[in-house]
């Protein structure tokens, strides 16, 4: 079969936008690209009228003085481009919040750059920082845009899989991944799409691995108000991590804001000002009446944040405790948007062909695992669903009543046909 000429150079070599379509697992058998798992699902959920526990977007609004503020900026014309660093007032907040919380000292000026979400600062890091025949170490299951991104830099991603029941890396494996051509580690804490926290001996044991290899650390830390218990730690604050990491947050999450892209990447000055170079490439810049708001936001009082985290927190364990009752062991998360659920006991092994007749048969819809994993280890994650539990609690209670009384009938009938 002929090659299609926009997949390959003369030279024969793979062009980048099939980099990253391979890095981001969507290509089909044939090699041409397919939707991602997300599309296909929120498809799925539309034409069957399903419960959308798929993407993790909230159900709940922002906080009404944000809005106002986003629909004031607009009506008084912030509606060009802002500056491509980000507005001042917004830097100055991202750094009051990262000293009020975190102890960490930064230069609005030279330390915090905002990006069109997080997602744009960790293609921008990414981009800034890879080289051909470089490597990325990364915790997987991980989110898609890593390993798109990192194949578009021309970077190969080095997988450290996380196993359960903490969904934490073996040490021996991640001083394996990491070697002298790593460029970049990343560090998703908490982590989607397990919703666990590092230990104190992962998150040294990254450091040290970047120590030695003269790795960037990327912390990807877009969950960090959504803790249950405790308080998130920065990667940054780890002795000896704060010169070679650029953090990566954003105001979708913390304020159910996730339409607004407002995110922005923080570290040494050296680190922030490549990523800057690459960012304004990108977008230049974004949201200039959304950036006000997020900067009024993160200046919210801390009783503020604890609430948001508490109310993830017990509509995580709602969803969670009406999902062990369909004889499936969930992992509890300890953060962030979703559940992850084991259908093994219930004789699942293909939690995709799974995910895929839910919408239809039972009117939920949840994410395969095993999709965010790399073809070697995806096989550790084959019989988990992931729930997002971001959504109302009377969306949540209907989603686990439909599967609770579904869902052991539908894993025997898979399980029979797969016979």
């Amino acid at each position: 079969m002929t090659s299609h000429p926009a997949h390959h150079h003369d030279n024969g070599t793979t062009t980048p936008w099939l980099r990253a379509a391979a890095g981001a697992r969507l290509l089909g058998a044939s090699g041409a690209p397919a939707p991602t798992i997300f599309e296909e699902m929120t498809a799925l959920a539309q034409a069957h009228g399903a419960l959308n526990l798929g993407q993790g977007f909230p159900d709940d609004e922002p906080p009404r003085p944000l809005r106002e503020i986003a629909a004031a900026g607009i009506a008084a014309g912030a509606n060009q481009y802002a500056p491509g660093s980000g507005i001042l007032p917004l830097r100055e907040a991202i750094a009051a919040h990262q000293e009020r919380f975190y102890g960490l000292t930064l230069s609005p000026a030279t330390d915090v750059v905002v990006t069109t979400g997080a997602t744009e600062a960790i293609a921008a890091t990414l981009l800034a920082f890879c080289t051909p025949g470089s490597n990325v170490v990364v915790l997987e299951p991980f989110y898609d845009s890593y390993g798109a991104i990192a194949r578009l830099a021309g970077a190969e991603l080095n997988p450290v899989p996380l196993h359960a029941p903490d969904f934490q890396p073996r040490l021996e494996d991640l001083e394996a991944a990491v070697d002298e051509n790593t460029a970049v580690i990343i560090v998703n804490d908490p982590h989607n799409p397990t919703g666990a926290r590092f230990t104190e001996a992962t998150r040294r044991a990254l450091v040290a691995a970047a120590q030695r290899s003269g790795a960037v650390l990327l912390a990807d830390e877009v969950y960090e108000h959504l803790v249950f218990d405790g308080e998130h730690r920065p990667l940054a604050a780890v002795p000896g991590a704060f010169d070679r990491t650029v953090t990566v947050s954003s105001g979708g999450k913390t304020f159910s804001a996730t339409g607004w892209k407002i995110g922005w990447a923080t570290g040494p000055s050296d680190l922030i000002s490549a990523v800057r170079t690459v960012k304004q490439f990108l977008s230049y810049s974004s949201g200039p009446a959304y950036q006000p708001a997020i900067a009024e936001g993160l200046g919210l009082p801390e009783s503020f944040f604890r609430e948001r985290a508490a109310s993830l927190a017990s509509r995580a364990v709602l969803l969670g405790d009406g999902l062990e009752s369909t004889g499936a062991t969930v992992f509890r998360p300890q953060a962030g948007y979703f559940v992850v659920a084991d259908l093994a006991p219930l004789g699942v092994t293909d939690a995709t062909a799974l995910a895929r007749r839910l919408p239809a048969a039972l009117g939920v819809v949840g994410i395969p695992v095993g999709v965010f994993a790399t073809p070697p280890h995806e096989g550790l994650y084959a019989s988990m669903l992931r729930l997002a539990h971001c959504k109302r609690e009377d969306v949540i209670v209907q989603a686990t009543a439909r599967l609770r009384d579904g869902l052991p009938s539908l894993a025997s009938a898979q399980k029979g046909e797969a016979r």
